[in-house]
């Protein structure tokens, strides 16, 4: 595929880093070459205008919106490269960044210091609030990126990275680093997740420990951080989390 059409294909919402198929998601092997190529063919230059100072492959500028994408893009700082889908109704506060590749859907808020990075793959009426870290994945291209369905709420400052899927609904406290070499406990359903596998739907999601099981470590009642999954969605959390429509 040409990098040049897979770019505005990818800007365009038509194509995608990754594609849901059998209950989960599987890379777009194309597209994430594709994307690899243009990194190669570009070449760094001096950019300008009110991106004066800045320097950055020639082919993979700053995305710029108007009125009519119906896109909230607010003064200070933030940028959508080259080759990111933002949606209509979608909200950026500044600064933050969205990478190429990403897809970020309808009605979803990208809060201040947060990042979607490259081919992560965010789904309508998300909210990912300040200082929120979403890792991409572009390689090694054979693997899934970060995928985020619809509806679910990220706190402040959780990271979620190396292809971490999150089904639709689920809540993450502030301070949680999701990574497929954490496991994540189920308090609900007492029982481990598989590492790697989707975080389920409705899933409440807090910062927990687990002790070390070192002697050493046992001795000096050391613990290592962990994702708990302390209850799945009710009304009750449902209604703390509805957005207030004056935000749009």
């Amino acid at each position: 595929m040409d990098w040049k059409e897979v770019l505005t294909q990818l800007e365009n919402g038509t194509v995608r880093a990754a594609v849901p198929k059998g209950g989960g998601w599987v890379a777009n092997l194309e597209v994430k070459e594709a994307i690899l190529a243009a990194f190669k063919a570009g070449k760094n230059v001096n950019y300008g205008g009110i991106y004066e100072g800045f320097v950055d492959k020639d082919n993979l500028p700053p995305r710029s919106f108007d009125s009519e994408d119906a896109v909230r893009l607010v003064p200070g700082g933030s940028s959508v490269r080259r080759g990111a889908y933002v949606a209509p109704g979608v909200i950026i506060m500044p600064p933050a960044y969205i990478n190429t590749g990403a897809f970020v859907d309808e009605g979803s808020m990208v809060d201040s210091h947060a990042l979607v990075g490259s081919c992560a793959q965010i789904g309508k009426n998300v909210h990912l609030s300040a200082g929120v870290q979403i890792g991409g994945v572009l390689e090694p291209v054979g693997l899934t990126p970060v995928v985020i369905e619809d509806n679910c709420f990220i706190g402040a400052g959780a990271v979620i990275v190396e292809g971490i899927h999150l089904k639709s609904g689920v809540v993450v406290a502030p301070g949680v680093t999701l990574s497929k070499s954490v496991p994540v406990y189920d308090c609900v359903n007492k029982e481990i997740l598989p590492k790697g596998s989707s975080i389920p739907a409705g899933a409440v999601i807090v910062p927990g420990t687990r002790p070390v099981k070192n002697p050493w470590a046992v001795e000096h009642n050391l613990s290592v951080a962990c994702p708990i999954i302390i209850k799945y969605r009710d009304e009750g959390s449902n209604a703390s989390l509805e957005l207030e429509n004056a935000l749009r």
